[in-house]
């Protein structure tokens, strides 16, 4: 439904869905919801993941992201497993027991110390053989205000940083912002190979290579993202970035060899 709702001409704008949100009644309904949400999740989320973890076959997990995932893949929530405290993968996970993972728009509410360490502990639980898909904001994407909007806010020192505010939504809310160098030598520091299939250069190109939509699927993506216009994309320039790309992200596979 909500994906629905992005089609729509006035909801295309992520300025104009970020004013809507702040709207009073909008705003205290989305929070109750969410209070509402956090506390299911603390107080029956763990017993749903075991159960699922014991009907399914294969272990294919997403990390994040209780609300929407594909078939035959098992949601989770920070509410019960945090990437920051392994305890909580001790209690759901053997060591190299996980097929496969899959985390959309999670590493950049993580500090680059805090992802690095999400990742150590990922590479023990997963298989060998196994992989772990990420995406995250491009902080190359050559639209100024794509990268206002999503890079990091919260005691960052690297003078990309600057107070949040009540219209700027999830970003507020980041703690890192990656370029596909930086991203790829974050998991190769835990240990992973790593493939890129989608990111800008520091030359403002993008670059795009076809994933296995069975591998899991990424909807902040240059296929599935509702804000971007169909049809072939090899360089968003020259033109306009409204023209072929309007969101896109960093999309990798880190593999345990």
């Amino acid at each position: 439904m909500l994906q629905l709702l992005k089609r729509l001409p006035v909801l295309r704008d992520p300025a104009a869905r970020r004013f809507i949100k702040q709207l009073p009644g909008i705003r205290h309904t989305k929070h109750a919801i969410q209070r509402t949400r956090h506390a299911y999740y603390r107080s029956f989320g763990g017993a749903q993941l075991k159960k699922l973890l014991a009907s399914e076959g294969r272990k294919r997990i997403v990390i994040g992201a209780w609300d929407k995932c594909d078939s035959g893949w098992i949601p989770t929530q920070q509410d019960f497993l945090d990437l920051n405290k392994p305890t909580d993968w001790q209690h759901f996970f053997q060591r190299d027991s996980v097929d496969a993972m899959l985390a959309e728009h999670v590493w950049e509410h993580l500090s680059e110390e805090e992802g690095l360490a999400a990742a150590r502990t990922c590479f023990i639980y997963l298989k060998p053989g196994g992989h772990l898909r990420v995406a995250v904001p491009d902080g190359l994407h050559p639209d100024p205000t794509y990268v206002e909007l999503v890079k990091a806010k919260h005691g960052i020192s690297n003078g990309t940083s600057r107070p949040s505010t009540a219209l700027d939504g999830n970003g507020a809310h980041h703690k890192a912002l990656y370029t596909y160098r930086s991203l790829k030598q974050l998991f190769e520091h835990a240990g992973f190979e790593v493939e890129l299939y989608e990111y800008f250069d520091e030359d403002g190109e993008f670059h795009c290579q076809e994933w296995d939509r069975a591998a899991g699927t990424i909807w902040r993506s240059k296929r599935f993202d509702p804000r971007n216009k169909r049809g072939g994309l090899k360089s968003v320039y020259p033109g306009t970035l409204g023209d072929y790309l309007s969101y896109s992200s960093i999309i990798l596979d880190a593999v345990k060899r």
